[in-house]
């Protein structure tokens, strides 16, 4: 089928360039990064997103109480305790 294309006068240039230096034509090139794109697509689309989800030890500071939002802010302002290990 034919088309007409309005390119960038520099991706036409590039695109030019390259189809000479593989010794193809420029259609060809542009067909085969079109079907290189589209099958990307499709291959992105049924990709499923995996979380892993990971556990560790642990747990609040000795006298932290998680429901009292004000101390909970007191002990963070404090800092690391001597010897405690942070996450």
């Amino acid at each position: 089928m034919r088309t007409t294309l309005n390119l960038q006068d520099d991706l036409m240039r590039a695109a030019k360039q390259e189809a000479a230096r593989r010794g193809i034509t420029l259609t060809a090139l542009l067909e085969e990064a079109l079907w290189e794109h589209l099958r990307g697509s499709e291959e992105r689309a049924s990709r499923s997103f995996h979380l892993r989800l990971v556990t560790v030890e642990g747990g609040p500071r000795t006298g932290v109480d998680l429901d009292d939002r004000r101390s909970l802010y007191d002990v963070m302002d404090e800092g690391p305790v001597a010897g405690e290990e942070r996450a």
